[in-house]
């Protein structure tokens, strides 16, 4: 994340730099575009007169108006710091309308009705180039994490928040064409709201997927309770759906929800629907990385050349004998060796991983190792690890052994599909280089495991992950408070 991190500050540098260049060689005066009421606009197609004042002489002066359908385009050419008055007069002298211009120490020329300032085309050309640039950064990042440095926290990052840098770098390409081809309708209020309403428009614009994935959640829960017994982590699936489809619904509630009221009351409206749109947002793109990095870290086939293979171990049957889920994790192993005694002739040494449970007779590793055993692996080649009690523990005592035999060895380890990512998350903390491969489980189990596998995975870095959601909705609140 930190490389990341500096290569989006160099990006956003260099940017801001190309916006003073530009300011300064090409971006020396303000077009000012002031829209035309239709009436006015019906007499000076009559024949009319019209004509562009400054009530304040000395701050600025004008260039000749160019009048066009709907507005008028005037260049300003700054004098000297100060604020100012344009007014379009008729025959009799009369404004009518009047734009509120302030130019500036540098002369850069700001206008107060639309929040445009001299060289704010360039300002929206960068701002758009630094969204698809933030995303070119996470989506390069993620596709360069392989192997054992797959399992991080930061390829979630990369994968989740690169769709919507995506989004919004879209959202502002939209504006900046928009205002190249009609400066009038798209000035710096329309980058304003661009932005202030990112969050807002990322939960709109991905809630067709949401909703799809929060019914396909709910489906496979209820066929998941039709096998395995009622409990507490059997009903996550329909907490996780109840939450995003609830969710997605006050977000729309909240966007179609007409305001009314004094200003302040608007700006605390506005301010409290973009906070919790950030925070559904945020959600959002968490737990959609978390499945993207998942799935591809379930589906993933690591090479060949392996000196270990660590087999995870579970809960297993009262008469030792290995059920469905530990025997897909064992079956996956032994492909694994087989295939590569085959293809290059190395055996690899078996470390089945799991200590005894209070309801177990035996460690789950001896459990693992006798199925190894009818299955035609030698007993030499393998090294039970008896100790462990969770993940961590697996992946720790599991490298003490290997450790011991060849520090510099190779190791791959194989669990169930949807626990792949989040043990290589574990053992990359406990120091332990490897990659990791999943065994096949039935699909109406999958997405709950794979649910509680991210509630874990998340749960564990709560505080970083508060921290991280209050910075933005601070950043999104004053955003809102200021620009409403």
């Amino acid at each position: 994340m930190r490389k990341a991190a500096i290569q989006i500050a160099a990006c956003a540098g260099i940017l801001i730099i190309f916006c003073l260049v530009c300011r300064l060689t090409v971006f020396r005066t303000y077009h000012a575009y002031i829209p035309l009421p239709p009436s006015v606009e019906e007499r000076i197609q009559a024949g009319h007169e019209h004509q562009v004042k400054v009530e304040e002489a000395g701050t600025i002066h004008l260039g000749p108006p160019e009048f066009h359908p709907g507005y008028v385009r005037v260049q300003v050419h700054p004098d000297a710091p100060g604020e100012v008055w344009i007014d379009v007069t008729d025959e009799n002298g009369e404004a009518v309308t009047i734009n509120h211009l302030r130019v500036g120490p540098f002369h850069t020329v700001y206008n107060l009705q639309n929040g445009g300032f001299t060289g704010d085309t360039a300002v929206m050309i960068a701002v758009t180039l630094f969204w698809f640039l933030v995303t070119a950064i996470m989506i390069w990042h993620y596709t360069q994490a392989r192997g054992s440095a797959y399992y991080a926290y930061s390829t979630i990052y990369y994968a989740g928040f690169s769709l919507f840098s995506m989004i919004t770098g879209l959202a502002m390409l939209n504006v900046t064409v928009m205002h190249l081809k009609n400066p009038v309708n798209y000035s710096m209020l329309s980058v304003y709201s661009t932005i202030n309403g990112a969050s807002m428009r990322f939960v709109l614009l991905t809630m067709p997927l949401i909703l799809i994935f929060a019914l396909m959640l709910a489906v496979s829960n209820v066929e998941l309770l039709r096998h395995e017994r009622p409990c507490r982590q059997n009903v996550l699936g329909f907490a996780v759906s109840f939450l995003l489809l609830t969710g997605s619904l006050i977000c729309v509630l909240l966007y179609v929800q007409d305001s009314s009221g004094s200003e302040m009351e608007g700006r605390i409206r506005n301010t409290l629907v973009n906070v919790y749109a950030t925070v559904f947002a945020y959600g959002e793109c968490m737990l959609a990385g978390s499945v993207i990095c998942g799935i591809r870290a379930g589906r993933y086939r690591p090479a060949m050349g392996k000196d270990f293979i660590i087999i995870l171990g579970c809960w297993f049957r009262k008469d030792g004998t290995l059920p469905p889920l530990l025997r897909g994790r064992a079956d996956q192993a032994i492909t694994f060796w087989k295939q590569q005694k085959e293809t290059t002739g190395k055996e690899a040494l078996l470390i089945p991983s799991g200590g005894q449970g209070r309801d177990e007779c035996m460690p789950e590793a001896e459990a693992i190792r006798h199925y190894l055993l009818s299955q035609g692996i030698p007993d030499r080649l393998i090294h039970p690890e008896c100790e462990s009690r969770n993940t961590l523990e697996n992946m720790k005592f599991s490298k003490q052994i290997a450790d011991a035999v060849n520090p510099k060895g190779k190791v791959v380890f194989a669990t169930t599909n949807y626990h792949v990512f989040r043990s290589g998350v574990w053992a990359a903390r406990a120091g332990l280089r490897a990659e990791g491969m999943g065994g096949k489980t039935r699909w109406w189990y999958w997405p709950n495991a794979f649910m509680r596998e991210c509630a874990g995975l998340l749960l564990r870095r709560w505080k970083q992950e508060l921290l991280l959601m209050i910075l933005l909705m601070v950043f999104f609140g004053l955003l809102s408070m200021v620009l409403f």
